[in-house]
């Protein structure tokens, strides 16, 4: 059993002993605690009004039952919107003009985890010093339920049109040029919500022509819900067989977007990113966003654009807080989550394959040839298991000492920047490890600088 409490919110695997798992005790303690901290900033009197959705989880009509029926302990009224996607419940808390929201889903965790994520009033992750806030409330039980005369009330709504339709409304998405590409489209949605939401975007786009692979939402997901290469082997297969233009494939809470190419090959979840970058640049220049552990692919075509390009520290929260500051047109993380501020300040599959059919319609060229036009970097992406004799402080301060000569980025973590490639160093938020990233110009050079910071980290620790 695994219990995971974190600023990014609470992250558990379903049962065991309160406190080590994910148990409806500690489902309630959090969602009081949520509660109550959303209770500081509303005027006294004021009725709290929250939104909750939910992926297709297994356990996720257990976890909605806890959570709407905590919250209404809590004194809150509560629009349950059901199956959405995380963008779709972002979405919602700003329409609703709500006081905030909880989304229910461990995002690419497998069907054994869930979680409560958090947003603020304005459909946004909470920062650091609110997330810090609830922890501390829910460590110290500083919470009072309601009594019953002040009993909050559920209100069942659906918000996936409204999303679809936000969509469309997107001056950059051009459903005519996609209609007239009459493009065959796949997608795979791990049998989670996308299942629900993505053939109808598609058909709402003009797409005709749709393979739905894993669109059962069911929550048994038919593979490893991380939308990486090794986990897509089988998708790759089936659009291949069905000569399919372009693929798109979705983690469980849809916030991510990867795209496979009408061979087979994978655009690579880096270069989702990069690609409707390219093309919002080339009709609204402006800066760009990507965290450090993002290709620098996005910082060439910004340069191709002559604008401003940032890194932040990793997390969506951090993206979006750079972007704000910075003015970004777009942005976003390299593990497909595309920003478009046009929409909303939140990771959107939805607007990215809104936005990517349409550069890719208007290209007139196939999707791997699209790809091709991008610079070509590698990533190797690993990781060291944080036992007990691993201090990360410790080893920050002596991985900075090793590369003292390097430029060094400290905005979260280490990232150490060397001729056209770099490696960087952080500890996950969402589970016990080191991750470590690289990029260079091939895959082998990649795994080299990876597997040589791994090295000198386990040499520092003798």
């Amino acid at each position: 059993m695994t219990l995971i409490k974190s600023i990014s919110g609470i992250r558990g695997t379903i049962g065991g002993v309160p406190g080590e798992g994910l148990t409806p005790l500690d489902v309630v303690k959090f969602t009081a605690a949520y509660a109550a901290w959303v209770r500081e900033g509303v005027p006294a009197g004021q009725k709290l009004k929250l939104v909750v959705g939910r992926d297709a989880r297994i356990s996720g009509d257990l976890v909605n039952r806890l959570v709407t029926g905590t919250l209404i302990g809590m004194g809150a009224d509560v629009t349950d919107i059901g199956l959405a996607t995380t963008p779709t419940t972002e979405l919602a808390v700003s329409a609703e003009k709500a006081d905030g929201g909880i989304i229910l889903t461990a995002s690419h965790n497998p069907k054994q985890w869930n979680a409560l994520k958090l947003l603020n009033s304005d459909g946004e992750f909470l920062n650091d010093l609110e997330g810090k806030r609830i922890l501390t409330i829910a460590e110290a039980s500083e919470f009072n339920f309601s009594d019953v005369e002040d009993l909050g009330k559920i209100h069942q709504a659906d918000y996936t049109d409204y999303h679809i339709q936000k969509v469309l409304d997107l001056k950059l998405v051009d459903v005519d040029a996609i209609s007239k590409a009459n493009l065959h489209v796949a997608i795979d949605s791990v049998n989670s919500v996308g299942g629900v939401v993505l053939p109808k975007l598609l058909k709402a786009l003009g797409v005709n022509r749709i393979l739905e692979i894993n669109c059962m939402p069911d929550g048994n997901f038919a593979h490893q819900p991380e939308p990486l290469p090794e986990n897509l082997v089988d998708t790759a297969s089936q659009m291949t067989q069905n000569s399919v233009d372009v693929g798109f494939v979705v983690d469980p809470d849809v916030d991510r977007l990867a795209i496979i190419s009408e061979d087979g090959s994978m655009f690579n979840e880096e270069y989702t990113l990069v690609a409707i970058a390219d093309y919002i640049l080339s009709n609204t220049p402006g800066n760009t966003v990507s965290n450090l552990s993002s290709s620098r692919a996005l910082m060439d075509v910004s340069e191709k654009y002559g604008v401003k390009y940032t890194p932040s520290a990793v997390g969506e929260v951090n993206v979006t807080r750079t972007m704000k500051e910075t003015s970004a047109v777009i942005g976003g993380e390299g593990n497909g989550g595309v920003i478009y501020p046009e929409s909303h300040y939140g990771r959107d599959a939805l607007v990215g394959i809104g936005l990517f059919l349409t550069h890719l319609a208007k290209s007139g060229v196939k999707c791997s040839e699209l790809r091709a036009k991008y610079p070509s970097y590698f990533m190797a992406k690993k990781k060291i298991e944080m036992t007990g004799n691993i201090n990360f402080e410790e080893v920050l301060k002596n991985v900075r000492s090793l590369y003292k000569n390097e430029k060094i980025n400290e905005v979260d973590g280490i990232r150490i920047d060397f001729d056209r490639e770099w490696v960087h160093l952080r500890k996950s938020n969402t589970e016990p490890i080191i991750r470590i990233y690289s990029e260079s110009s091939t895959s082998r050079k990649a795994n080299e600088l990876a597997d040589r910071i791994i090295a000198d980290i386990r040499k520092l620790m003798d």
